[in-house]
C-alpha cells in the first residue's frame, strides 16, 4: 500500500563471548598483581584470578581451582592454570598436583625457585641463581621498590617478549610437568594472554 512504510524488526546484537582464564596462583600477593595486567574490559579475554590471604600450598592451590570450576562451570574454550614454585616442595607433592592437573584438564605453570624468577627473566637471562634469596637480590637491582605486595607493572610490561624469549630458551627440550632445574614454564601462560586480541604488550 502507498506510503506504507514495511515493517522489520531488527535483530539483538550478540556479544560476543570473551576466552575466561582462570589462574590460582600459590602466592597471595605478587602472583595476584602480576597478571592483574592482564584484565582489560576492552580485551577478548578475561582473566579471573584465584589468590588468597595467605601463600598456599600446591594441593591447596589445585583444590581452589577445582571448587571454582565445580561452582562456576566452564565452557570448552576457557582455560585454568596453576601457577606455582618449585621452591622448597616435594616432587611427589608436585607430581600429584600435575596428576590432578591431567585429569581436570587444567594447565600447570611453575617456576624453579620462585615466581620472582621469572620477573628476573624481564630484565637478564637469570644465570647464577642458586635459591630463592640470590634471585631476589638481582631482581631488586631491576626493581628497586619489589616487595611481595608492590610489584612495579609499568616496568614489566614493556618486557613480557623478552621473559619470554628467555624461558623458552632455558626450556629445552620442553618439559611437560614442571622445570628440574632454574626456569619457568609462566612462559606458556603468558604467550596465551598475550596472542589474544586487546592485549598490549608492546
Amino acid at each position: 500500500m502507498a506510503g506504507q512504510r514495511r515493517a522489520f524488526s531488527r535483530k539483538p546484537s550478540v556479544k560476543a563471548y570473551r576466552k575466561l582464564y582462570i589462574i590460582a596462583t600459590e602466592g597471595a600477593e605478587t602472583e595476584p598483581a602480576y597478571f592483574s595486567m592482564f584484565q582489560s574490559k576492552d580485551a577478548t579475554i578475561r582473566v579471573k584470578i584465584l589468590g588468597s590471604r595467605h601463600a598456599s600450598s600446591p594441593k591447596r592451590v589445585l583444590k581452589k581451582a577445582e571448587l571454582f570450576v565445580a561452582r562456576v562451570g566452564l565452557k570448552k574454550s576457557d582455560s585454568v592454570w596453576l601457577v606455582l614454585d618449585r621452591d622448597a616442595w616435594q616432587e611427589a607433592e608436585l607430581n600429584m598436583v600435575w596428576q590432578g592437573c591431567q585429569k581436570n584438564n587444567f594447565n600447570l605453570a611453575v617456576s624453579n625457585p620462585c615466581f620472582e624468577y621469572w620477573l628476573l627473566l624481564h630484565f637478564e637471562k637469570g644465570s647464577g641463581i642458586s635459591s630463592t634469596h640470590t634471585c631476589l637480590e638481582k631482581l631488586v637491582h631491576h626493581l628497586p621498590n619489589f616487595t611481595k605486595g608492590h610489584v612495579e607493572i609499568e616496568k614489566l610490561r614493556p618486557n613480557i617478549r623478552t621473559a619470554i624469549a628467555y624461558a623458552v630458551q632455558k626450556d629445552v627440550p620442553p618439559c611437560m610437568d614442571w622445570p628440574r632445574t632454574k626456569g619457568s614454564t609462566v612462559y606458556k601462560l603468558v604467550q596465551e594472554l598475550t596472542s589474544m586480541e586487546g592485549i598490549n604488550n608492546s
